[in-house]
């Protein structure tokens, strides 16, 4: 008896004396109306603070140090805007609209998110994944207006283009759709749908910033965006293979573009252009070398080498003044007009075409945009609001849309370009705004004559970075099996099925591994560490003990619906008892039990007419007590509850007892909620305790008390 006493002692004193706190939570009536009170209270203060937060320029301009900041910021400027003018117009292609769009894009991208943008460094433009997804909508709707994509329209100037936007045409030969009460041919037609689709993408990101919706783009995981990135730039490297080769076929629609692509183009490799083939040989050549000495000699070189530049000016000189258009019949970019198209409207009627469409977009849009802004502000030590990130790229999006323009992101490898050549704020992406305008007002049309494969060029060259990342799968298997597996599911889905496809897959496939993982999680039986009341798991520590006669039992998951089954199997398997079983078990015993005592009455003729009293046959455990480490599991849902209850009754049963150890407050008040203690919580004391080591004295001390009371009743 002193032992039993000394023991139980030892519990009270090891177990925390915590006592929850009593919180008083206001009606959620009355948070509300002081919400919506502060929402709609006016001031002077009030006002300047709102728009100073949607503008931030208004913030940080009066404060720009002058000779601190203006030599990085201009020549980081330039030098964007000198790589942006050869993307602008080549990520065209990718759209499916003319060159001068990708100008105006990039110009009015460039000027909104210096005016709302927080991030210093970010440089929102042309991205060839926004591009390659706006050209999927575009053919797509270009296939089923009835125009013909395998046409190659040649613009000979200003005149006719100016046609494509909207004049009455009389041509019988060139099929146009009617669209707000004018005749649009292909190239009006394309910009509209680019259009409306960009204003819808805009809209849906500020109603995601208004709504404080940007938790959405915690279930796009990094292994998931970078294999959907390496899949889109394998779709764009296979899309603008065609052009390498001169080969005039049409862009496939639907799924398998990859594949088909591919099929067309060896179906049709006789056909190739060799004016075109060798120019993208020397381009290629050219642009590899450029980057590799990039590379090689970043340390050294303070500016990055304007190859792109070089490339396509060299070009243009040399189709102009060898007349391969016309010669060689090699495609080239045709007239691309000086000044800006009056606005328009973006076509309402289109928007329910592209509404869905659309959704991809705002959600990539503005995960690459946030992510790349805060990775960069953590890199050079400020801050950044990921809520005016997305009001920024919304109405990057949404007021160019107006302007003939298609859909923006921020891009990696030029916000990389704007951190290493010494760009300090925004005013970096004014000067790159300015020098698209020079382009615009001046020089746009002495790109007329520039080859469609030298653009081809410039886009395949700058996948290289993503088209590496194959190698770090390797790498990838090693660090985590289930971040390669995510890598390469969204990557193949992206490049063999289609892009929008690839996202949702991706999406879909990242959750599903993360519910395996809980469905399927580490268990562990804990022993102790001696004379310590460290309690870990056994199968990966060495010198650990089990208590006696006691389980210690760990699940590394949260409990709920889908893993409940599992939660219990590993326990079975873990304690080697499964109470149905066991109960099935002595049911059998006592039967025979009961045989053969009725058996043996019979044969010493007892006149008791055959009923024997057999109590159940008590089998001997190896264990008197489980307990439960709830360290490891987050939360508990209804079903969980329901388990552990059942748990509970049904090793009483055979004479074990359950308790529960290290459960976090949210998990008591739902067990305590579900009246698991009891409906007063009357047993919580005996049941769950703050530490394992004080659950197992505990048991003991029941178990030592249990055995002396049975002693005494026998003496």
């Amino acid at each position: 008896m002193e032992e039993v006493t000394k023991v139980a002692e030892a519990t009270v004193a090891l177990q925390p004396l915590l006592e929850r706190k009593v919180r008083q939570r206001q009606p959620a009536v009355s948070v509300f109306k002081s919400k919506l009170k502060k929402g709609a209270t006016c001031s002077a203060p009030r006002v300047r603070s709102t728009l100073t937060g949607f503008f931030p320029v208004v913030r940080w301009l009066p404060k720009y140090k002058l000779r601190e900041y203006v030599w990085g910021d201009v020549m980081s400027g330039l030098i964007i805007g000198i790589i942006l003018v050869p993307q602008a117009i080549a990520y065209c292609l990718l759209a499916g609209v003319a060159p001068i769009y990708g100008l105006y894009t990039s110009f009015y991208a460039n000027i909104i998110y210096f005016l709302m943008g927080t991030s210093r460094h970010v440089s929102v433009g042309i991205f060839s994944l926004m591009s390659l997804m706006v050209g999927q909508v575009v053919y797509k709707e270009l296939f089923l207006a009835g125009f013909d994509l395998n046409e190659d329209s040649k613009v000979s100037g200003p005149g006719v283009f100016n046609v494509t936007l909207g004049t009455n045409l009389t041509d019988a030969n060139r099929h146009s759709v009617d669209l707000m009460g004018v005749q649009c041919e292909k190239e009006c037609y394309a910009i509209a749908i680019a259009s409306a689709l960009t204003f819808l993408a805009g809209i849906y990101q500020v109603m995601m910033a208004i709504f404080r919706l940007g938790f959405v783009s915690v279930y796009l995981s990094a292994p998931m965006l970078d294999g959907f990135a390496t899949g889109a730039s394998f779709t764009i490297l296979t899309v603008q293979a065609k052009y390498l080769l001169g080969l005039k076929i049409p862009r496939h629609q639907g799924y398998g573009t990859v594949v088909v692509t591919w099929i067309n183009i060896f179906t049709n490799i006789h056909k190739t252009n060799l004016c075109d083939l060798i120019t993208s040989a020397i381009c290629i050549s050219v642009l590899v070398a450029g980057k590799e000495i990039q590379e090689r000699f970043k340390n050294r070189l303070k500016i990055p080498l304007p190859t792109e530049l070089v490339v396509v000016a060299g070009a243009t000189l040399a189709s102009h003044f060898g007349d391969l258009n016309s010669r060689y019949s090699s495609s080239v970019s045709g007239h691309i007009p000086t000044g800006f198209i009056p606005p328009q409207v973006p076509s309402f009627s289109l928007m329910p075409r592209v509404a869905l469409d659309a959704i991809p977009l705002a959600v990539i849009s503005f995960a690459f945009t946030v992510s790349l802004s805060e990775m960069f502000a953590k890199k050079n030590g400020y801050t950044v609001r990921p809520n005016q990130e997305m009001l920024a790229i919304g109405f990057c999006n949404i007021i160019p849309s107006f302007f003939h323009c298609f859909t923006t992101s921020a891009a990696l490898a030029k916000t990389m370009v704007k951190d290493s050549t010494g760009c300090q704020t925004q005013i970096s992406s004014l000067i790159s705004a300015l020098v698209v305008l020079l382009v615009l007002l001046f020089f746009a049309p002495f790109f007329y004559a520039l080859q469609k494969c030298v653009l081809a060029c410039i886009i395949i060259v700058s996948l290289r970075g993503a088209l590496r990342k194959f190698k770090d799968v390797p790498s990838k298997w090693r660090a985590s099996k289930n971040d390669a597996i995510v890598w390469l599911v969204a990557m193949s889905a992206t490049a063999l099925i289609s892009v929008e496809m690839g996202l949702l897959v991706g999406v879909v496939f990242s959750m599903c591994s993360v519910i395996y993982k809980t469905q399927n999680p580490k268990v562990s039986l804990l022993g102790r560490a001696s004379d310590t009341d460290l309690y870990e798991d056994m199968d990966e520590y060495k010198d650990l003990l089990p208590p006696p006669r006691v389980h210690v039992f760990r699940f590394q998951a949260p409990l709920y619906y889908a893993n409940k089954d599992s939660f219990l199997k590993s326990l079975y398997k873990a304690v080697g008892v499964e109470p149905f079983l066991e109960m099935t078990k002595r049911k059998k015993a006592e039967k025979k039990a009961k045989a053969v005592s009725l058996k043996q009455a019979k044969a010493n003729g007892d006149t008791n007419n055959g009923e024997v009293i057999v109590g159940l046959v008590q089998r001997e455990l190896e264990f008197h007590t489980i307990v439960l480490d709830c360290s490891a599991i987050p939360f508990i849902d209804s079903t969980g509850l329901g388990t552990f209850k059942t748990l509970v009754k049904e090793y009483k049963e055979i004479g074990v007892s359950v308790l529960l150890a290290n459960c976090n407050t949210p998990f008591t008040d739902t067990l305590q909620k579900g009246q698991f203690f009891g409906t007063k919580d009357e047993d919580m004391s005996r049941l769950l305790f703050h530490t394992v080591h004080a659950a197992v004295l505990h048991a003991k001390s029941m178990f030592a008390a249990a055995e002396s009371r049975s002693d005494d009743s026998v003496v």
